[in-house]
């Protein structure tokens, strides 16, 4: 594909025309006809023979068509049954190709790939999607947060999303840990509104998340360290010594002494903490309690 060509808009209205469709504003259908966009999805998750992919929302098939090419399997997960219809006849010619209707939020993708046949373990897949902006942020964490995590995601969000992700200590956000702690995400393009039809009122990045084999800090448990961090972020204007008193509960000296114990300032804000203090934190945390 050249790569100043376009898929123009007009070739998605047709589609969405001849099966009689539309795109549904409820489920944040947007479709992509910008073809330089495509491309950079496509290498961003430099794709082999030996690949597997899972995609979530295909739509009118733009972007499953080009995964199909470059990758041995694709597994295109959409929840528009009158989409998953029409996608069937889009790209039938697929043979490595599973088109499955349902709610990515509900699927497991180790059961997942175990329907289609793939039961090796450990089950090595990729995540390559555009995403609906309002379910962004939930399709990371259920993935990242499975049982059998992707090696690596790449996938549309909203521009202010995703700057929001790749933030850094000063600037750090709840969602920027949640996803850090996983893996190390890159911006790789942006991509304006009109690369989509109809398009939408932001411009989009591509997202790259490298998932890392393990996390970047020791901690007691996941889960301990994600109360941790959501206790921290509870009032994220506060002090520290302030937020972390009220989410978890204690007094501010104790607060304040915990912090100290983990050599962080009680006076910062959460914002300003890298994921190995909050490391640091929840580990001294634990210490206490136990």
């Amino acid at each position: 594909m050249p790569e100043h060509a376009e898929l123009p808009a007009t070739k998605a209205k047709s589609l969405l025309g001849q099966f009689g469709l539309r795109a549904k504003k409820g489920l944040g259908q947007h479709f992509l006809v910008d073809a330089r966009a495509l491309k950079r999805i496509v290498a961003a998750a430099e794709l082999t023979p030996e690949d597997t992919v899972i995609e979530v929302g295909p739509g009118l098939g733009v972007l499953t068509q080009e995964l199909t090419q470059r990758a041995g399997r694709v597994i295109a997960i959409e929840a528009d049954s009158e989409m998953v219809s029409a996608l069937g006849e889009i790209v039938a010619r697929s043979p490595n190709l599973t088109v499955v209707h349902g709610d990515v939020m509900h699927i497991d993708p180790v059961p997942l790939l175990a329907s289609v046949g793939i039961s090796e373990v450990p089950a090595s897949y990729k995540v390559v999607a555009n995403i609906p902006y309002y379910i962004t942020s939930a399709v990371l964490r259920h993935f990242l947060e499975a049982s059998r995590q992707p090696t690596l995601m790449v996938v549309m969000v909203q521009k202010e999303v995703g700057k929001a992700i790749v933030a850094q200590p000063g600037d750090m956000s709840l969602l920027a840990v949640s996803i850090q702690f996983y893996g190390k995400p890159s911006i790789m393009a942006r991509v304006p509104a009109r690369s989509f039809y109809p398009p939408p009122k932001v411009d989009s990045v591509i997202l790259r998340v490298d998932v890392y084999e393990k996390p970047p800090v020791s901690v007691p448990s996941v889960r301990a360290f994600f109360d941790t961090v959501r206790a921290g972020f509870s009032a994220p204007r506060k002090q520290l010594r302030n937020s972390l008193a009220q989410g978890l509960v204690v007094g501010t000296q104790e607060a304040a002494d915990l912090l100290q114990r983990a050599e962080i300032d009680p006076r910062r804000r959460a914002e300003t903490l890298s994921i190995e203090e909050w490391g640091r934190l929840c580990t001294e945390r634990g210490r206490i309690e136990s």
